[in-house]
């Protein structure tokens, strides 16, 4: 169920309400999933393979249904980012990053202007005649970002983006989203396997498990990003967070 423009605005963006999943060959993937991603916040979920991340994620996005429960998102202004650039080989960086904003007609120098922002905004002003072969793997990461919020997206699902980066590069992309999300303030809904990257980039962090897919803890973080970069974190308050995440995925396997 997605609420209607004239629905009253939520401190929530999307809510999922006793919401679980079983497909029709009986695989039962959630069991009944109650999470609130707040407006304008990063809402990050982490957990081992097979514990039903990307149903949620997809759940989230419309693509698939509740089998129960409700899934209620106040918003259909939304982006998908794919770990997995998904560039087109044969458009430039400028043409990748204007196609959403190409699909949902938005007028072409409208679109162009938005393009030229978000890529001067991503540092890939220099590449924007660039082909995908010609680029590194964090720039086709940028390149995939700079699309994203050429649609302005109120909720930017994220589907393990950086996965596939290198360690510094991966750190780097995650400076970048901040950076994105203190500019455009969207909400994020973010999946991803590393809990260094949970703790630095969450708000929250819901930590999932598997048989069936379920949350078995929600964690606001002591030291959240701030919307003021000038903000300095509390190292010491997020280590303890990482170790704290730790130890209950590590209690899944005893």
């Amino acid at each position: 169920m997605t609420l209607t423009s004239e629905q009253p605005r939520t401190a929530s963006l999307v809510r999922f309400a006793g919401a679980d999943k079983v497909y029709g060959n009986g695989f039962r993937a959630l069991a009944p999933i109650d999470l609130d991603v707040p407006r304008g916040e990063i809402t990050v979920l982490v957990g081992p393979s097979g514990c039903g991340k990307t149903t949620l994620l997809r759940m989230a996005a419309g693509l698939t249904e509740p089998t129960s429960g409700a899934m209620t998102r106040d918003t259909e202004r939304l982006s998908y980012v794919f770990q997995d650039p998904t560039l087109l080989a044969w458009r430039t960086v400028r043409a990748n990053v204007e196609l959403v904003a190409k699909l949902q007609h938005v007028p072409r120098a409208e679109r162009r202007a938005r393009a030229e922002a978000a890529i001067a905004m991503v540092g890939l002003g220099d590449f924007r005649d660039a082909y995908p072969r010609e680029l590194s793997g964090g720039m086709k990461m940028r390149a995939s970002l700079a699309r994203s919020v050429t649609s302005e997206p109120e909720l930017l699902l994220m589907d393990e983006p950086f996965a596939a980066l290198d360690e510094f590069t991966r750190e780097k992309m995650g400076a970048e989203l901040l950076r994105l999300w203190r500019d455009k303030r969207f909400s994020v809904l973010f999946i991803t396997h590393s809990i260094y990257e949970a703790c630095t980039l969450g708000h929250r962090i819901a930590i999932m498990d598997t048989g069936p897919g379920h949350i078995v803890e929600v964690i606001d973080s002591p030291s959240p990003p701030s919307a003021d970069p000038a903000v300095v974190r509390d190292e010491t308050a997020l280590r303890a967070l990482q170790q704290q995440i730790s130890i209950t995925l590590g209690s899944f396997r005893e």
